[in-house]
C-alpha cells in the first residue's frame, strides 16, 4: 500500500471510533449538559435509556437555582456560574418531572422540565 492509502485508512478508522464514542448504548454512561436561567431549563425535555448511568452537568447562568428530580431522590443547589454534576442510574422507566427547587423570582413555579426513561 502506498502512503496515501495508509493515511486514508488510518483516518477512516479514527473517524469511525470517534463516531462510536459519541453514541451512548443502553447500560453505558450518558452525559447531558443543561443550563438553568430565569425561568427555564435548557433542554427542558431529556430522554435516556433505562439502565444508563446518567451524568447531568447543570450550570445556572444568571443566579442561584436548584434542580429537583424527586423520582430519583435528587435535590441539588445550583450556584450561579458553577457547573454542578448530578449522577444517577435511570433504573425505572417512565416520564418524571423535574423543577427548580430554589426560589428564583415570580416565574419560579413555571421552571420545570421532564425526564423520559425508555
Amino acid at each position: 500500500m502506498n502512503r496515501l492509502s495508509v493515511t486514508l485508512a488510518a483516518a477512516a478508522l479514527f473517524a469511525g471510533s470517534a463516531y462510536l464514542a459519541q453514541k451512548p448504548v443502553a447500560g453505558e454512561d450518558s452525559e447531558i449538559r443543561l443550563t438553568a436561567r430565569k425561568y427555564e431549563f435548557s433542554p427542558n425535555v431529556i430522554k435516556v435509556k433505562r439502565g444508563n448511568h446518567i451524568r447531568l452537568v447543570i450550570t445556572a447562568l444568571d443566579r442561584i437555582h436548584g434542580f429537583k428530580l424527586e423520582a430519583f431522590h435528587i435535590d441539588q443547589k445550583l450556584p450561579e456560574g458553577e457547573p454542578v454534576t448530578v449522577e444517577f442510574t435511570a433504573d425505572q422507566a417512565g416520564t418524571f418531572p423535574f423543577e427548580c427547587s430554589h426560589f428564583c423570582g415570580l416565574g419560579h413555579q413555571k421552571m420545570k422540565g421532564q425526564l423520559t426513561v425508555e
